[in-house]
C-alpha cells in the first residue's frame, strides 16, 4: 500500500489517480497507523512553505513522517512537499522546515523574458544511476508550477537538474527519501515510470 499524506494541501487527489492507474493500491490518509504499516509514504503539496508546515504541524504529523523514514520506508516528497523536507525557505523565513536532508529554498531570480511562477515543461539533467529515473531518456521533459526552488547543500543528494534563470536542483535522492520539484502525475507517461520506479523500490534494510 501507498499512503498519501493529507495535511490539506492540495493536489492529493491527482496523485492518488496516477497510482490507481498505475495498478497501485494507494490511500489518502493522516491516520498515524495507517502511515506507519504503508510500504511507501508520499507528501505531495501546492501551496505555501509557512503554511504547509503549520498544517503538518496541527495534524501531528512532524513526529509521524520522521519516524517513517527512520523506519526506512521509502518517502516522495512531490513540489512543495520536497521543499518542507529541507531546513528553510525565502518564502517564510522565520518558519523551520522538516530539515530531514540539508539545503535551501530560495526564490527563483527575475530574469528577462522568464515568468514567475515557473509554469511549464522542462528537461531534466538526470545523475547516472538515479534509483527514480531507471528506464527513462536521460533529458526527459516534466511539468513544473513553482516559484521557489531547491539549492541542496550536498550535490550528491541531487538526482536531477533543470534551468530555469537558474540551475535548480529538481530531484533528489539520500537513502530512503526522494523528491521532486516537478509533478511526476502532471508529467505524462514520463511522470507515471518515475511513479512507478518509486512504487518498486524495496525497503531500506
Amino acid at each position: 500500500m501507498i499512503a498519501i499524506i493529507d495535511y490539506d494541501a492540495g493536489n492529493l487527489k491527482s496523485v492518488e489517480k496516477a497510482l490507481i492507474h498505475l495498478g497501485e493500491d494507494a490511500i489518502i490518509t493522516r491516520d498515524k497507523e495507517q502511515l506507519l504499516r504503508a510500504d511507501k509514504v508520499i507528501l505531495p503539496g501546492v501551496g505555501q512553505f509557512g503554511d504547509a508546515m503549520t498544517k503538518l504541524h496541527h495534524y501531528q504529523l512532524v513526529e509521524i513522517i520522521k519516524e517513517i523514514i527512520d523506519n526506512k520506508t521509502p518517502f516522495l516528497g512531490i513540489c512543495l512537499g520536497m521543499q518542507v523536507l529541507f531546513e528553510r525557505s525565502d518564502e517564510c523565513k522565520s518558519v523551520e522546515g522538516l530539515a530531514i536532508l540539508k539545503g535551501d529554498i530560495l526564490r527563483i531570480p527575475d530574469s528577462d523574458g522568464l515568468k514567475i511562477p515557473h509554469m511549464g515543461w522542462n528537461s531534466l539533467t538526470i545523475r547516472e544511476g538515479a534509483k527514480l529515473y531507471q528506464g527513462i531518456d536521460p533529458s526527459p521533459y516534466v511539468y513544473f508550477v513553482h516559484s521557489y526552488y531547491l539549492k541542496a547543500t550536498n550535490p550528491k543528494d541531487v538526482a536531477a537538474t533543470t534551468h530555469y534563470s537558474t540551475l535548480i536542483d529538481a530531484s533528489v535522492e539520500q537513502g530512503n527519501v526522494f523528491g521532486c520539484q516537478f509533478h511526476p502525475e502532471k508529467s505524462g507517461e514520463i511522470g507515471l515510470q518515475i511513479l512507478k520506479n518509486f512504487a518498486q523500490l524495496s525497503p531500506l534494510s
